[in-house]
C-alpha cells in the first residue's frame, strides 16, 4: 500500500533550525540533550521522514505514532514530538522528546515555523464547499496561468508546482505536508496557489499556520455525516475558514442556503456571487449555449462590468464554478479587465480537470465520462449536465464508499435512478466493508424512489461498465460516477491498481466503439 502513496514535496534547501529554540518558542517539554541540534523538516509519518526531521508522534484509531520512534531513528530523525503518552513509549529510542498536551493541534504552527512560510508567501487562494472545490481550484489555476503566473496548486486529484504534477494523498495534505509544500512552491517561484480546503482539514488543523489572503464557499449539502454530526455542525467547520486567523477576504456563493448564513457568520470581508435567478449578489454567472464541448457563461459586476466566455466542461454548476474563480482573482488583486482580455484572447478558459465529467469516449458511439462525483447533490446536477447535451438515453454506473458516510446512500441511489434511464449498481472503495451489503442499500434506495427503474446490479465495477456499454446505443451518454481520477480501488486496506478511464475505454473498444 505504502509503495503506492506520492512522494511528499518539500524544498530542496529547506530551513536550518535548532530544536532548542523550537522548544523554547512554542513552550515545548524536554526530555534528553537538545543544546546544539538541529532540524531541517518535520512530519507525521516514518515513511515520509527525511535525515534531520522531527518525527511527530500522535495516537491513531489503532496504536501510537510513538510505538514507531526507533524506526524513526534509524531513518534519521533528530528527535520525537509527542504527547505524554508517546513519551512513554518512545523513550527506549534514545532520541530528544519535545512534549506537548496535543502535537496536532500545534503541528501547524511549528510547520510553519519550521518552514518559514509565514511571510514573503505567492497570493493563497482557498476554497472550501461540499462540492466543486476541486474543480474551481483547477478552473482558477488555469485562468491565473492565462494572466501570466506562475502557479501552485493543491486539490483532491493533484499537487502542482508550475510544471510539476504528482497525484494527491488527501484532499488537503497534513499540516506538515502543507508547509513543506508551500514552502517549495515559495522556492520554484510560484506566484499564487489554489488550495482546496476540506472541513476535515478545518476541524483536524491540516491549514493551522497558513494566512489565506481570498478563501471562497461552493455550496453545503448532503456528505460526511460519518464527521459532522448534522448540517449545522458541518457548516460550523467551514465557517472556520472565514475568520481573521485563516483569511483577509472572501468570496461566498449563494447557490445554497448556507451561503446566507456564512455571509452572516463571516469575520473577514465577503462579496457574493450567485448562478440563480432572482437572488441578489455581488457577481452574477448566467449561463449562455451548453454544448458537449463547452458551456458559455456571462459574469456580471455592477463596478467591473460584464464579460463573456466559455469552460471546455458541460454543466451549468461547471460554469457557476468559474464565476466563483474569477471573482477570487478580483478579490486577490487582479484586475477584471486582464482577465477578460486573457479569456477574450484565448477563446475561454484553459483548464483541465482530471476526473471531472472527463469524456473517455470518441467521436462514435456512446459518450461516456467519468466522474468523481461521490454525493446526492453532485448525481444531481451532473446528470442533468449530461442529459441536457445528450440527444439518447442517459445510463449511470456507481458505487459507494465504504467505511465512509453510510446515511447519504440511499439518497445518491434516489438522485441516480431519477436522473438516469438504466442505472448500474456497482462496487466503489468497499474498504472494511462487505461490498454485497453496500450494494444491496444502492438498490434498496433505489427501488424506494423509483420501483419501476431500470436497475442492474452488477459487480465487480470491470462487469458493471461492460455491461453499461452493452447496453447503450449511438447517441446515448454514460456517466460513471465516483473514481473520476483515481488509479486505484481500496479493498480492506489495500491501494489496488485500477483506472475507470482505462475501463471504460477497453469496455468502448471491446464493442467496437471508439475511445480516446
Amino acid at each position: 500500500m505504502e509503495s503506492r502513496m506520492p512522494p511528499v514535496l518539500r524544498p530542496d534547501t529547506p530551513p536550518v533550525k535548532s530544536l532548542a529554540e523550537l522548544a523554547t518558542h512554542f513552550g515545548l517539554g524536554v526530555e534528553g540533550d537538545i543544546d546544539g541540534v538541529s532540524l531541517n523538516g518535520i512530519t507525521l509519518s516514518t515513511n515520509d521522514l527525511q535525515r534531520g526531521e522531527v518525527y511527530v508522534a500522535i495516537q491513531g484509531a489503532n496504536r501510537h505514532g510513538a510505538s514507531f520512534a526507533a524506526d524513526a531513528r534509524d531513518k534519521g530523525a533528530v528527535a520525537i514530538l509527542t504527547d505524554a503518552a508517546g513519551a512513554e513509549l518512545a523513550r527506549d529510542a534514545g532520541l530528544p522528546i519535545l512534549i506537548t498536551e496535543s502535537p496536532r493541534v500545534v503541528l501547524g504552527m511549528i510547520s510553519a515555523w519550521v518552514y518559514d512560510t509565514t511571510a514573503d508567501m505567492p497570493t493563497l487562494y482557498a476554497i472550501t464547499g461540499t462540492n466543486g472545490k476541486t474543480s474551481t481550484a483547477h478552473l482558477l489555476e488555469g485562468i491565473l496561468q492565462q494572466v501570466g503566473l506562475v502557479t501552485g496548486l493543491s486539490s483532491t486529484a493533484e499537487r502542482h508546482i508550475g510544471d510539476l504534477t504528482i497525484v494527491s494523498r488527501l484532499t488537503t495534505p497534513e499540516s506538515s505536508e502543507m508547509h513543506a509544500l508551500l514552502a517549495r512552491m515559495r522556492e520554484s517561484g510560484v506566484e499564487a496557489v489554489a488550495v482546496e480546503v476540506s472541513a476535515q482539514a478545518l476541524s483536524r488543523h491540516r491549514v493551522d499556520g497558513i494566512m489565506f489572503d481570498v478563501a471562497a464557499f461552493t455550496n453545503l449539502s448532503h456528505d460526511h455525516f460519518d464527521d459532522y454530526r448534522d448540517f449545522d455542525d458541518y457548516m460550523d467547520a467551514k465557517v472556520a475558514l472565514f475568520q481573521p486567523d485563516r483569511a483577509r477576504r472572501g468570496v461566498v456563493s449563494l447557490d445554497t442556503k448556507w451561503g446566507e448564513g456564512l455571509v452572516k457568520r463571516a469575520g473577514i470581508p465577503v462579496v457574493t456571487i450567485t448562478s440563480l435567478p432572482d437572488t441578489e449578489a455581488h457577481w452574477t454567472v448566467t449561463i449562455g449555449d451548453e454544448k458537449p464541448e463547452y458551456t458559455e457563461f456571462s459574469l456580471t459586476h455592477a463596478a467591473h462590468g460584464t464579460l463573456h466566455s466559455r469552460i471546455p466542461l458541460i454543466g451549468a454548476h461547471m460554469a457557476a464554478n468559474a464565476g466563483l474563480a474569477i471573482a477570487m482573482m478580483v478579490e486577490g488583486g487582479i484586475p477584471f479587465a486582464d482577465i477578460d482580455a486573457a479569456l477574450t484572447r484565448d477563446g475561454g478558459v484553459k483548464a483541465f480537470l482530471p476526473g471531472r465529467t472527463e469524456r473517455v469516449s470518441g467521436d462514435t458511439g456512446p459518450t461516456v465520462y467519468v466522474d468523481f462525483g461521490h454525493s446526492p447533490d453532485a448525481f444531481e446536477k451532473t446528470l442533468a449536465a449530461v442529459r441536457r447535451v445528450t440527444p439518447g438515453r442517459v445510463i449511470m454506473v456507481f458505487g459507494a464508499d465504504g467505511d465512509r458516510d453510510a446515511t447519504k446512500r440511499h439518497d445518491m441511489a434516489k438522485e441516480a435512478v431519477l436522473g438516469s434511464d438504466i442505472l448500474v449498481i456497482t462496487d466503489h472503495h468497499p474498504r472494511f466493508e462487505d461490498p454485497d451489503s453496500i450494494r444491496a442499500t444502492l438498490v434498496e434506495g433505489a427501488r424506494a424512489a423509483r420501483p419501476d427503474g431500470d436497475i442492474h446490479e452488477v459487480s465487480p465495477p470491470e462487469a458493471a461498465i461492460r455491461e453499461a456499454v452493452s447496453l447503450a446505443r449511438e447517441g446515448d451518454a454514460i456517466l460513471w460516477a465516483g473514481p473520476g481520477h483515481q488509479d486505484y480501488r481500496d479493498i480492506r486496506g489495500v491501494r489496488t491498481p485500477y483506472s475507470a478511464r482505462e475501463e471504460a475505454r477497453k469496455a468502448l473498444r471491446e464493442a467496437g466503439w471508439d475511445a480516446s
